[in-house]
């Protein structure tokens, strides 16, 4: 690896962790010494790269700097196309049309000679043996989610019986052929997961969760460390 394609990764690892990153890791990622992680990280700081932080403790890139977004290697260019085929295929309409989307807003501005690895992509996924069937657009949990709004479900168990939830949406997950909702339950005063495919009815509600932002998934984050369910519970 070019020095300058390794200062530019060292920024790019930083951009992308939450907590501090030590030189041993940065060295173990980019296969280089501690020694030269130190060297390259203080030749980023004499540039005025905002890294904060020292060697044994950890480096963390200050909030708010930013690069150019779109000085994208090969490998990455192949991740986003990757990754966005697999959700034009498999999830609702709205967010498959927004794949499509960022597929032709990154052909339309990469350089020349990076364009054919999106036009001829050496990458794909395996079509979809089966669309989840559901009665409701995921969309809209995808929007109460971002907004921090509560749902009302009318919700189908795998008995057949019907019942009423209100819950606080945390995440929408994406699977193969299903799609599933984890959310606080008010019924069960607990974290629940939901399957779409057997949501019979959803209400987005005005009323806020109440929460501030990322809590509420903080704290799923939490018990789902402390707690390792067997399958999903309803």
């Amino acid at each position: 690896m070019r020095r300058a394609d390794r200062l530019f990764q060292i920024i790019q690892i930083l951009r992308r962790s939450t907590r501090p990153v030590t030189a041993a890791a940065l060295a173990e990622e980019l296969e280089v010494s501690k020694r030269t992680v130190y060297r390259d990280v203080a030749d980023l700081i004499g540039q005025r790269v905002p890294i904060e932080g020292e060697a044994g403790l950890g480096y963390v890139l200050a909030a708010g700097y930013d690069m150019p977004p779109l000085m994208l290697t090969p490998d990455e260019i192949e991740a986003a196309m990757l990754g966005a085929q697999w959700v034009a295929g498999r999830s609702d309409r709205a967010l498959a049309n927004a794949a499509r989307d960022l597929i032709a807003k990154i052909a339309a501005v990469v350089p020349e000679h990076l364009r054919p690895l999106i036009i001829e992509s050496g990458v794909g996924v395996r079509p979809t043996l089966a669309e989840p069937t559901e009665s409701i657009d995921p969309s809209s949990l995808r929007s109460a989610i971002r907004e921090g709004r509560k749902l009302r479900l009318r919700y189908r168990s795998e008995a057949g019986q019907e019942t009423e939830r209100r819950v606080w949406p945390i995440i929408l997950g994406y699977a193969e052929t299903s799609r599933m909702l984890v959310a606080w339950c008010e019924l069960r005063q607990g974290f629940r997961h939901f399957r779409t495919d057997r949501m019979v009815e959803v209400e987005t509600l005005d009323e806020s969760i109440g929460l501030r932002h990322g809590e509420l998934r903080r704290r799923w984050q939490r018990w789902r460390e402390t707690n390792a369910p067997s399958g999903p519970r309803v």
